[in-house]
């Protein structure tokens, strides 16, 4: 079983699936944002893609620049296969955790 990977890093390993072959830096922030509903700092997102690309769970490549962006290079993100596996068990895990339990929630006496 895999590192169980936290409620953050599901989103933004969920928004790198969503994106596809389009999945960097900016585009990722914006739809980690759309998923969570609300405002992610940039330097959060970074760093978590730097410590998901430490474990083993997203790889990187970085394209080469453009014209349009002046010649600046962009890094794309892809989720390697361990993430796939991280995110089966988070979603395994979280299903376990909530197998019985109907809302709203009655308090016993």
């Amino acid at each position: 079983m895999s590192d169980l990977v936290g409620p953050f890093e599901q989103a933004v390993l969920l928004a790198i699936l969503r994106l596809g072959e389009d999945a960097y830096g900016r585009a990722i922030l914006h739809q980690a944002q759309e998923s969570l509903g609300r405002g992610v700092a940039a330097g959060a997102l970074y760093t978590t893609l730097d410590r998901l690309e430490q474990r083993g769970l997203v790889r990187s490549k970085l394209a080469p620049g453009t014209a349009a962006r002046g010649g600046r290079a962009r890094r794309y993100y892809f989720v390697a296969a361990e993430g796939n596996r991280a995110l089966a068990d988070a979603r395994a895990t979280l299903a376990r955790m909530w197998r019985g339990i109907k809302l709203p929630a009655t308090v016993k006496s």
